[in-house]
């Protein structure tokens, strides 16, 4: 079973097709500067050279139209036929508390991803754009919807009610939904099976670090609480993004440098984090280069290790314990200084870091100890794989 997947941005989609008997990833890529006369098609076929193709695509339409083209391209032998395409799987950010699954899409789903838009704005009016141009180009084919926010549908209300009015969480539904929540599964079901021990049996902290970033406390299968909240703004210090800050500091500000409300949500959002702390970059790589000369560098890397370090020790109170702690996403993959800054320490805990392993890692890495009693790991995410795998559950289950 060939199954696609795509994800759909403002300006951008990326996708995959996957056949699914075998898992085999048949080709990744991406089609990036929507709405432009220099739009690049990106092809990356395992095996083969990659492919970088220029065109004026002024639609997600006429993407994806150049997508499935390509696909059928008989010099580039992926499919031969659109369809060999026998599912669609669809990134939707929001599924607020109406989708703690993935989902058939029907007229009646699309209603509402439709009504979530004002929890995702940023995003949800471009995955439904997606899942229309499918639907079109894929008329007779089954659409599924799978929701980043799905996994974090476990919390407890302790950990999703905030401490404002509670009638502003029955009127606007104003509460934490979390984000990441594909790559949180994926690689806290993947840490189980590295550690031979089943999944519900396990207290995980998973720690998803990118550009964006977030942390999961996973208690026996469940999420109990996530770092992300009402919006993808809260929690860890990210590339631009400020995380957990004094609420108070918005109003001060804003009277200060007299801003209006976009203009401070703007700040929030795209000056701060580590490229506001820095000035230099939002890239960790950049930032651990000039760490040694850049003082202000070197506090952005050491502001963003510690406040992760403050939500590692806080999760395993939460869960009364920890048996494992995972790093993934670009930064969690890649950047062995923040592994080790924000894992140093934790003795009193059970974690015994292991700081050459975790020097030499690259990729799939165990990064404690062999005694250590909590075990550390580096696991790469693959949110599409999930994406896929929901989408041939979700259709099984429909035959």
């Amino acid at each position: 079973m060939n199954i696609l997947v795509v994800n759909c941005g403002s300006s951008s989609i990326k996708f995959q097709l996957l056949d699914m008997e075998t898992e085999k990833l048949l080709v990744k890529g991406s089609v990036e500067k929507i709405g432009t006369r220099s739009a690049i098609l990106n092809l990356d076929i395992p095996g083969k050279d990659k492919i970088k193709n220029v065109f004026e695509i002024l639609d997600h339409q006429t993407a994806l139209e150049k997508v499935v083209q390509s696909l059928m391209c008989k010099d580039l032998g992926i499919i031969k036929d659109k369809s060999d395409i026998k599912a669609v799987g669809h990134r939707v950010v929001h599924g607020g508390e109406s989708y703690s699954d993935a989902v058939l899409i029907d007229n009646a789903v699309l209603t509402e991803i439709r009504n979530l838009i004002d929890l995702a704005p940023l995003h949800n009016p471009h995955n439904i754009k997606g899942i229309e141009v499918c639907q079109r180009l894929f008329p007779d084919v089954p659409q599924i919807a799978v929701f980043d926010t799905a996994f974090h549908q476990t919390m407890p209300p302790e950990s999703y009610i905030y401490p404002l009015p509670y009638v502003l969480y029955k009127r606007y539904k104003i509460r934490r939904y979390g984000f990441h929540g594909t790559s949180h599964y994926f690689v806290a079901q993947q840490c189980a099976e590295i550690m031979g021990k089943p999944y519900d049996q396990l207290n995980i902290i998973t720690a998803h670090l990118g550009n964006g970033c977030s942390i999961t406390a996973i208690k026996k299968g469940r999420v109990i609480d996530t770092s992300m909240g009402f919006t993808p703004l809260e929690g860890l210090v990210m590339g631009t993004r400020c995380g957990d800050i004094d609420t108070s500091i918005i109003t001060f500000v804003i009277a200060k440098e007299e801003l209006s409300l976009q203009e401070a949500n703007t700040l929030l959002n795209k000056h701060s984090g580590l490229m506001g702390i820095s000035g230099v970059s939002n890239d960790m790589k950049d930032l651990t280069e000039a760490s040694a000369s850049d003082p202000r560098a070197k506090l952005a890397i050491d502001i963003f290790a510690y406040r992760l370090k403050k939500y590692i020790g806080a999760y395993a109170a939460a869960l009364g314990g920890i048996d494992a702690l995972v790093f993934t996403g670009g930064i969690g993959e890649n950047c062995a200084l923040v592994r080790e800054i924000s894992s140093e320490g934790m003795e009193y805990m059970g974690i015994k870091f292991d700081k050459d392993k975790n020097a030499q890692s690259r990729g799939l890495a165990e990064l404690s100890k062999p005694d250590s009693k909590v075990k550390v790991f580096c696991i790469p995410t693959n949110e599409e794989l999930v994406i896929a795998r929901e989408t041939k559950r979700i259709v099984g289950d429909k035959k």
